[in-house]
């Protein structure tokens, strides 16, 4: 299977910049992997998708333990804003960074709206 990175990096520089209080964004694999994306010159995407990975891997064992079904989201406050890891396919996971005065209810939408824009570019 051959992935479109192009499209996907285009994808990805489209939501950031057009989404209000969006800081980045990243479509990584669950081993870690990039596979796209648009973060802070500060931040190191490699290690940014690894930890993105175990995030979402503790947080399915978390949601197991639980007994709260399948994670759909991870969603992370800190002082600085949020991160939020979604997953995409079975093959990606999708994580937006967000200031903090980001409406959430609007992001929400937008990652939804994302996600499924994603999911036929991988398909």
């Amino acid at each position: 299977m051959s992935i479109n990175v192009e499209k996907l990096n285009q994808i990805l520089q489209e939501f950031a910049s057009t989404t209000n209080e969006v800081q980045g964004a990243a479509l990584v694999t669950p081993d870690g992997l990039p596979l796209a994306t648009t973060l802070p010159a500060r931040m190191d995407e490699e290690r940014v998708s690894a930890m993105s990975a175990s995030i979402l891997s503790l947080g399915e064992r978390i949601g197991k333990e639980l007994a709260r079904g399948q994670v759909e989201r991870i969603f992370v406050e800190g002082e600085d804003g949020y991160g939020i890891l979604t997953s995409c396919t079975e093959d990606a996971l999708f994580l937006v960074l967000a200031s903090h005065q980001a409406k959430q209810g609007v992001l929400m939408l937008e990652i939804k709206r994302i996600v499924e824009e994603l999911r036929s570019v991988l398909a």
